[in-house]
């Protein structure tokens, strides 16, 4: 847990190695604590490359829902924060060992003034990944910082402006995907905000099962909840007053990012995700927000052709890796063939079994 006791703590205490490394410049590199919560996130939102994955708040959602361990470096420059990088270290047998920026997020990495305070991070987090013995270091960038290290070109991300009317969003949807939220609306589907996740958790668990993916503990999304409060949100579709889907969303600045969304079995009937995601961006339009961030996917998933369907463009993301301990990069996703069988052996677990068990098992993916 944090020390609540003090602003920040330096990191050379215990890694002397790291300050000894970063402390030769101007930028004084050191790891938050809970006092300093405030400063970093002011930091993040003004800076121009930052995130929503980039709020302190995932220091607390990432220790208290997973039990990981976080080192949220930032660098100081005359007293004033100048670049931030946040670390979670993942550490399970299924999975191996690995500091990442940032597990259970699209982004990460480094976000700095400066060339010189991001390469103080970047050679900080270097050096505490070597220290820790990690297999790898990973940064979630949207621009590739280092052309040598290992890339990965699986995942792209998917965003939109929100147009000023509601009107002039429909009629952007292309025909086919748009005569599927019409047919949502004919349906009798409703839209209504959730104050918890009980829900949201109920249509999830079932979306997931059926793809044969691990399920979440209902605490995370607990967790998320009670640290990002307003800005993370439960929208919620009903039929007659029956849960057809729905979707937990972060607000940022001016964007709305859905990010766990599904739907219970009823919902392919009466096009429940289509007309969800409308309802989402319908009143998103209406709040004045202006870009509709739909995530990211994995290419060759039906999920990656759903969010094309809806005429957004896929931007690749660029997801690097510095091998530290490991020979090579190990492929933990659905796509690889070996897990086929293990994702039809999923499938057949009674839900409540795989509700037990996932949240054990998806802890190490990140």
């Amino acid at each position: 847990m944090p020390d609540t006791n003090a602003d920040a703590i330096s990191i050379a205490s215990p890694a002397r190695t790291v300050a000894a490394h970063v402390r030769q410049g101007p930028p004084d590199v050191r790891e938050l604590t809970l006092a300093g919560f405030g400063r970093w996130d002011d930091f993040v939102a003004a800076a121009p490359g930052a995130t929503f994955f980039h709020r302190a708040g995932w220091k607390t959602v990432i220790e208290n829902a997973f039990g990981h361990r976080t080192h949220f470096l930032y660098a100081e420059r005359d007293g004033r924060i100048d670049g931030v990088l946040p670390l979670a270290e993942m550490k399970t047998l299924l999975f191996g060992h690995a500091l990442v920026s940032l597990p259970f997020c699209v982004h990460g990495g480094i976000v700095a003034n400066s060339a010189e305070t991001s390469r103080a991070l970047d050679e900080a987090a270097q050096a505490l990944a070597r220290r820790l013995g990690v297999d790898h270091l990973e940064y979630r960038h949207k621009e590739p910082l280092h052309p040598a290290w290992v890339r990965s070109d699986l995942y792209c991300t998917f965003r939109k402006d929100i147009l000023p009317e509601v009107e002039q969003n429909l009629n952007a949807i292309p025909r086919k995907q748009r005569a599927m939220v019409r047919k949502g609306i004919k349906a009798g589907l409703v839209s209504e905000p959730d104050d918890d996740v009980e829900r949201l958790f109920d249509a999830y668990s079932q979306s997931v099962h059926r793809l044969g993916t691990p399920v979440f503990a209902k605490r995370y999304f607990r967790k998320l909840r009670e640290v990002f409060g307003a800005d993370c949100e439960v929208l919620t579709i009903t039929r007659e007053g029956r849960v057809i889907a729905s979707v937990l969303s972060f607000y940022f600045r001016d964007q709305v990012l859905p990010y766990y969304g599904g739907g219970t079995a009823a919902a392919r009937d009466v096009a429940g995700n289509d007309f969800m995601y409308w309802e989402l961006m319908r009143r998103s339009c209406e709040r004045g927000i202006r870009v509709f961030d739909y995530g990211r996917s994995k290419r060759g998933t039906g999920a990656f052709d759903f969010k094309k369907n809806w005429g957004f463009e896929p931007e690749p993301l660029a997801y690097e890796y510095l091998l530290v301990n490991g020979a090579r990069l190990a492929e933990h996703n659905p796509l690889n063939p070996r897990y086929a069988l293990m994702i039809k052996a999923w499938q057949r677990l009674p839900l409540p079994v795989a509700n037990l068990i996932g949240p054990h098992i998806v802890r190490g993916l990140g």
